[in-house]
């Protein structure tokens, strides 16, 4: 017979293990996704174009001590020239890189390589949060071995360094609260967020729900908290906009595109992607940066109140270019080493993307869908009026997500996106006898929920997905879960020190 001293015991020695096979779970998977993408770093790098030119360019100036800035020819005679165009985050993160190894070839793939391990083992982090460690794995897998990820080493982009900031904070959040320093998790978590935010600002819209993470708290100490985690998240962005105001012709917060990009989602040549702004549109007389933003930002706006239905019926086709496929990272390549990609490479590499990335996302509503035992056990046992509500509920919440499925990929040219939204509402609604959505599916809820939101706002693009894979491979490893799975929580639960 076991006494309570004895099983104490016994749960206290169990804890090290666990956090032993944790551990080596993420130099696991590290190594795991460091290969693949040093192998696509040797195959397909080449030098920076479109967006990742200017991040490049960016980092090199600030590498060689000129700051975020280019220059000017006035009068024959350069002059230096503030920049705040793109979010300083990852050009500076990339200086940092280049200041300690160099500006050679291919630093700043393997800067991305890193960090693009880095994520799948912060992936698996957040899912140890929720998931028993077999899906955890499972989850962390998915990232370090999802092709589009792999290819992203060759790329010089930001998407793999905005997402690991932000899941980054999230796991913070949750481990020191689940360690009961709640406080302390939401600054350190929030400081972690604010470099995300300098990355990509979209970030800023998963500040005050790091309060998710505190377990039982109630409304005025979850709001606190939140009010804690949005200061925090703000303090790394502070020096930057101090900066902005000093040497830009105005303030901004981090970066002179929210403007554009609005203009871009809702002028009269608007398509739901990218087009080119150009000054016959609007704003031909500005000045600076600044200005130009704000001139852009309110010709969006006047186009949103002069015709509000049309902007609205271009949510649909920005959802579609940002959730339906995936194709950004073989046409970076392309365009950086056409003889790299002959066009039967170029269609099937694109076309294995796009298969990978629909399939996890037809995966994803099922995060918030049990698995139950089949009828005849559960009649064999007597199951309770409140078990046969959540079986029926269940049964039919599983039938609507296959339908919506089933419509979604049988369409002449699949359309996904409305699957991403059930899922945001099947993490929300109370289905019965749904599994727990606790902190960690709710915080990764949140920054799908602000994706998709962002991006039904201005446009979109396949590559603005990328930051919520990770997200999608947690929910796809969380599929058909049933009420039993073990959690950290219900492990802290039955251990007295919990």
């Amino acid at each position: 017979m076991t006494t309570a001293n004895g099983a104490a015991t016994e749960l206290e020695g169990a804890e090290p293990a666990a956090d032993r096979l944790d551990a080596l779970a993420c130099v696991v998977l590290f190594v795991v996704a460091w290969v693949p993408r040093m192998l696509a770093v040797r195959a397909f790098a080449a030098e920076p174009v479109w967006d990742g030119h200017y991040y490049d360019f960016g980092a090199r100036r600030i590498a060689a001590g000129l700051g975020y800035s280019d220059d000017l020819v006035i009068s024959g005679a350069k002059v230096w020239h503030p920049w705040c165009h793109y979010p300083v985050g990852y050009s500076g993160f990339l200086a940092g890189v280049y200041r300690v190894f160099g500006e050679s070839p291919h630093v700043a793939n393997l800067a991305n390589v890193a960090v693009g391990s880095l994520l799948a083992t912060f992936t698996f982090l957040l899912a140890r949060e929720a998931l028993p460690r077999g899906r955890a794995v499972l989850a962390g897998a998915i990232v370090a071995l999802h092709p589009g990820l792999v290819l992203y080493g060759a790329l010089v982009m930001s998407e793999p360094l905005a997402a690991l900031l932000v899941i980054a904070s999230f796991v913070i959040a949750l481990r020191l609260a689940r360690l009961g320093r709640g406080l302390l998790g939401m600054v350190v978590a929030g400081l972690v967020l604010g470099l995300g935010v300098l990355v990509r600002p979209q970030a800023l819209l998963c500040a005050p729900f790091l309060a998710l993470a505190l377990p039982g708290a109630r409304l005025r100490g979850r709001l606190a908290a939140a009010a804690v985690a949005c200061v925090a998240t703000l303090l790394p962005v502070a020096p930057w906009t101090a900066r902005n105001c000093k040497v830009m012709d105005a303030c901004a917060l981090v970066s002179t595109n929210a403007g554009w990009n609005l203009a871009i989602g809702a002028f009269p040549r608007a398509t739901g992607r990218f087009e080119t702004l150009r000054s016959s549109d609007g704003c031909r007389e500005v000045t600076g940066q600044v200005q130009q933003d704000r001139c852009w930002m309110a010709y969006g706006l006047a186009n949103i109140r002069e015709a509000p239905l049309r902007w609205l019926s271009l949510v649909p086709a920005k959802l579609s270019f940002t959730f339906d496929h995936e194709s950004f990272p073989v046409e970076y390549l392309r365009e950086a080493r056409p003889t790299s990609w002959p066009e039967e490479r170029r269609a099937g590499t694109r076309d294995a993307l796009t298969a990978a990335h629909r399939v996890l996302v037809v995966l994803s509503p099922l995060a918030f869908v049990a698995f139950l035992v089949p009828r005849s056990r559960s009649r064999a046992r007597g199951e309770t009026k409140t078990e046969q509500r959540a079986r029926v509920a269940q049964t039919a919440t599983l039938g609507l997500v296959a339908l919506v499925a089933l419509v979604a990929l049988s369409a002449a040219v699949p359309v996904v996106w409305p699957v991403v939204l059930l899922a945001c509402v099947l993490g929300v609604v109370p289905v019965p006898g749904r599994p727990p959505v606790d902190a960690a599916l709710g915080l990764a809820l949140v920054l799908l929920a602000s994706t998709v939101l962002a991006h039904a706002v201005f446009f979109g693009e396949d590559r603005y997905h990328v930051v919520v894979v990770p997200v999608l491979a947690l929910f796809a490893a969380a599929a058909l879960r049933t009420p039993g799975d073990p959690t950290p929580d219900t492990r802290a639960a039955r251990s007295p020190r919990g």
